[in-house]
């Protein structure tokens, strides 16, 4: 049996519902099938009041044994590192992870606040808010760099806004079933099972993608969305078009953008005017941001030629499927 507490700081409660909604495994299956024993998760703990204090105490002095402190929400440290704005059974909710941390099995950051302080660390971060053990791309966070749980691993990541549910169930039966040596983490932490491939695999706008079709929002198949409408799929490490959300779609199947919410810039370009839903060019008609692995200038000779290829065997009556292009 693994115990898991969950706690939440800074946060929309997002991570919470979408765990809940979980497939495979359930949250029930988790319980009846793996050994999970929820502890305390503040929206279907029943303790409430001196008793989840208890509870926090009795972890920290060793007489409940804690294997795995989920934490959802960004560690708010202000003002000024006092971590007074979020206090929680009346001491500065910081104060309790960091303790808390010290004496568990496993640390798990779900969701991009938790991992890289998401939207609340957008400057000027009037909260000081932070990530578990990164701050956007810098390693640092709240626990610091060098940090390590008693299992011997740093903070294992679980980003998304919210974080696919199944990505959270999976990882927590691999730390119940002593699997998770099996799981290697990438430079962010985040479980590579999930997080190697792009958001661009299994889009179904890759042939639209391909021939540098453009897209508008809501028609599906109408075209691809990176070149006007700031989706980052083609840069972002996710695999929401591999495991569909709801076993049913995923936001580029809806031709919804995809925002890039796994990856530790987000919110990319710090929500600046004029850079949501939209896609920065340089020049009036150059990408800011091409995909991952491309030089600009490669990439910017190699869309333009393709570009101009599909215009002339549009020309010409020719219909030519292409799986990859310019990636």
């Amino acid at each position: 049996m693994a115990n898991v507490l969950w706690l939440q700081g800074g946060a929309c409660s997002g991570n919470t519902m979408s765990f809940l909604n979980a497939e495979e495994p359930t949250v029930v299956d988790l319980v009846t099938d793996f050994g999970v024993n929820i502890l305390w998760h503040p929206s279907i703990g029943l303790e409430i009041g001196h008793q989840v204090v208890d509870l926090l105490n009795e972890i920290k002095a060793g007489k409940v044994q804690c294997d795995i402190l989920v934490y959802e929400g960004s560690i708010i440290e202000g003002p000024n590192k006092t971590g007074t704005m979020n206090y929680f059974c009346d001491r500065p909710m910081k104060d309790w992870v960091k303790e808390l941390s010290e004496v568990v099995g496993f640390v798990v950051a779900i969701g991009d606040c938790a991992t890289w302080g998401g939207i609340p660390a957008v400057a000027p971060n009037p909260s000081e808010s932070t990530g578990m053990q990164f701050l956007k791309k810098d390693k640092g966070g709240f626990l610091g760099a060098n940090y390590t749980s008693k299992g011997g691993l740093p903070v294992i990541n679980i980003p998304g806004c919210p974080a696919h549910p199944d990505w959270i169930t999976q990882i927590l039966v691999a730390i119940a079933t002593g699997r998770i040596g099996d799981v290697l983490l990438d430079e962010y932490h985040r479980p590579k099972t999930f997080f190697t491939d792009f958001v661009q695999t299994g889009c179904t706008n890759v042939v639209n993608f391909a021939n540098k079709v453009d897209g508008g929002f809501g028609k599906r198949g109408n075209g691809c969305l990176f070149y006007e409408v700031g989706c980052r799929g083609p840069m972002t490490r996710a695999s929401c078009n591999r495991i569909l959300w709801n076993r049913q779609s995923s936001k580029t199947r809806a031709n919804h953008p995809c925002l890039g919410c796994t990856e530790p810039g987000f919110p990319h370009h710090d929500l600046a005017k004029g850079s949501v839903f939209k896609t920065l060019k340089y020049l009036g008609f150059l990408p800011q941001d091409v995909p991952a692995g491309n030089s600009k200038l490669g990439y910017y000779m190699r869309a333009g030629f393709e570009k101009t290829m599909h215009a002339m065997e549009v020309s010409l009556g020719v219909e030519k499927s292409h799986n990859q292009g310019s990636k």
